[in-house]
């Protein structure tokens, strides 16, 4: 008699801490439901996570908190892919208002994309003359040729640019480079692509208002300055190549 009671009492024991933790358990699902409703993701998760840790074998319950992550997962993808657009849309408004003070030229006979260039550097106003074009792709990506023309070839391969305090950056030798001639004129040319450029055109981006030496570097010196529109064009460039550049980011997340 004596063992079924303590039988009895046992079982009622269990059943009562079953009771409580069902109890417990409604009580963290609800939680976490209003958590979700008022878009409180982190105290959802919170919620949820202590139930498996909690009552592990609480199967149905986890099964309804897999299913609030779910939303969850949902919902912060949905607010992620808006965020996403609405910077697209900010980013592509700023483009829409500077866009047009640049020239874009593009050979659809061999080139898939075309460039920007600033409006003083294009190839028909510089003719036979020594310096440095800046062009930024449709993808943002940026480049920078050193130009050489005179009456002899130094067989230039990179670029060195000085300020007036004596801080300087320079290209490491080129991989792209040719030389040839026309009436006489050596032309020699030497593209640097942004960030293989040793930094030449953010130096000159951060010394846009300076004079800044250029010199040339290969089998003989040559050594000019950068006139204020070419360090304007490397400037107002560098900055569409950053925004062009962010926005194809944006459109591949």
């Amino acid at each position: 008699m004596n063992k079924l009671f303590i039988l009895i009492n046992i079982l009622l024991l269990f059943i009562a801490c079953d009771n409580s933790n069902e109890k417990k358990i409604a009580e963290r699902l609800t939680l976490a439901r209003e958590a979700l409703e008022h878009n409180d993701y982190s105290e959802a998760k919170n919620h949820i996570d202590s139930i498996k840790i909690l009552y592990p074998k609480a199967y149905g319950a986890r099964e309804e908190g897999n299913q609030i992550i779910q939303q969850i997962n949902l919902k912060e993808q949905e607010q992620g892919l808006a965020y996403l657009e609405n910077a697209l849309t900010e980013k592509q408004t700023s483009f829409e208002a500077i866009k047009n003070k640049f020239v874009w030229e593009k050979n659809t006979e061999y080139q898939e994309t075309g460039n920007y260039f600033w409006p003083t550097q294009t190839v028909e106003k510089n003719i036979n003359r020594s310096y440095l074009r800046f062009q930024v792709s449709e993808s943002g990506a940026m480049s920078m040729t050193s130009i050489y023309c005179g009456t002899n070839h130094i067989h230039h391969a990179s670029v060195k640019v000085m300020a007036p305090d004596g801080s300087f950056a320079e290209t490491p030798a080129s991989n792209d480079g040719y030389e040839t001639t026309d009436l006489n004129i050596k032309i020699e040319k030497a593209d640097y692509p942004l960030g293989k450029d040793g930094n030449v055109i953010g130096f000159i981006y951060l010394n846009q208002d300076k004079n800044i030496r250029l010199e040339y570097q290969g089998g003989r010196k040559y050594v000019t300055t950068m006139n204020a529109s070419d360090r304007q064009a490397a400037a107002e460039l560098y900055e569409l190549s950053q925004l062009l550049s962010s926005m194809e980011q944006i459109k591949k997340k």
